[in-house]
């Protein structure tokens, strides 16, 4: 009798590197193969719908100057040795990372035991711990065409698979979007309960700012600051716009399949979920993100004209006002981006990558 493969997913604990995993474990527990969660302490919070037969809490920690970086490299000695012992007697086929330094004691214990390794990046920038370990990985996979500070030779066989959505964003692809027409037009503000004191303040403002014909149509749902909810549902409600004003959405697949136009950040999963759910939208990209990353992951959407994006440098509210208007007052507008959008999504990225993840298994 033939034992079933085992995968290691790897990845660091938030949820830019938590969800593309947790599609690939539960494609390659479909496909019949035993997985293994590697992550840190703070991955616990995401990993309740992981299919996942053990998790490894391995030790690994990041900070800036000499004492916090000599207990970073203690933290990923240690780690590295925790993994390799689990690898040993787990048996593991293929350990596929998905960045973030608790990411890197798997990596580092594979490669160290040569066993089968592939790395996935989320954003059109490889990130610090996938930048040290692709060189010395068998496969490297990108989520967008662009891998900025990648060298040539990791360039050349990086493969493009996609960025894997969660199952019910998956299923918006399999839907038609539908045009506003002259009803009520569905606005969709993300991002707001991330801290982006940008979104959950100046977005009420620059729609209330909307000319008549277009601001009584308008429907919002926004995610805001818990600090400034009521600031923001009191705006909405002078300017005579019907308004949900929340910390936190749970079922954005529901309300993604609804709306008309999205306003947001432009992190990796955010821009694959819009362009699988076929969605016009409006990015300001986080400033602080590194390597300037979320720009570069607008693209993916602004070079087909599906997006427009408004630098945090240049977001006032006259500007979003007039980046709004300009989307929803051309009726064919909204139509052609939803169809651009659609025109770069890769639905089928967590079989891609299970694919490749197989044939680095051999």
């Amino acid at each position: 009798m033939t034992t079933a493969k085992l995968c290691v997913v790897a990845a660091g604990g938030t949820g830019g590197h938590m969800f593309p995993a947790e599609a690939l474990a539960h494609e390659m527990a479909e496909r019949g193969w035993r997985v293994v969660l590697a992550t840190d302490h703070r991955g616990e919070q995401y990993d309740q719908a992981f299919p996942a037969e053990e998790r490894l809490a391995l030790d690994a920690a990041t900070g800036s100057g000499p004492v916090a970086l000599a207990r970073a490299g203690i933290a990923i000695v240690r780690g590295v040795h925790q993994a390799r012992s689990a690898f040993t007697r787990l048996n593991a086929d293929v350990v596929v990372g998905f960045g973030g330094y608790p990411s890197a004691p798997a990596l580092v214990a594979a490669i160290l035991q040569k066993r089968p390794t592939l790395i996935h990046e989320q954003n059109a920038v490889l990130g610090r711990t996938n930048r040290i370990l692709a060189p010395h990985v068998r496969a490297v996979a990108s989520s967008f065409p662009t891998l900025e500070r990648a060298s040539p030779s990791v360039k050349a066989r990086a493969r493009v698979v996609g960025a894997p959505v969660r199952a019910d964003i998956r299923a918006l692809y399999d839907r038609a979007w539908t045009s506003p027409g002259d009803g009520p037009i569905n606005v969709l503000v993300t991002g707001g309960s991330q801290g982006a004191r940008i979104l959950s303040e100046t977005t009420p403002r620059a729609l209330a700012a909307l000319p008549d014909a277009l601001r009584r149509r308008l429907k919002v749902q926004q995610q805001s600051r818990p600090e400034t909810l009521e600031a923001a549902r009191q705006i909405y409600l002078e300017a005579g716009i019907e308004a949900e004003v929340a910390p936190f959405f749970r079922d954005m697949a529901g309300r993604l399949s609804r709306a008309h136009l999205v306003i947001g950040r432009a992190g990796a999963s955010t821009c694959a979920e819009l362009a699988v759910a076929a969605m016009p939208s409006i990015l300001i990209p986080l400033k602080i993100a590194t390597d300037d990353h979320q720009r570069l992951n607008a693209r993916l959407l602004t070079d087909v004209r599906a997006a427009e994006v408004i630098l945090e440098d240049d977001v006032t509210v006259d500007a979003l006002t007039a980046a709004v208007t300009g989307v929803l007052a051309d009726p064919g507008r909204l139509a052609s981006m939803s169809a651009a959008a659609r025109s770069v999504a890769i639905p089928d990225a967590a079989q891609r990558l299970a694919d490749l993840a197989e044939a680095t298994a051999g």
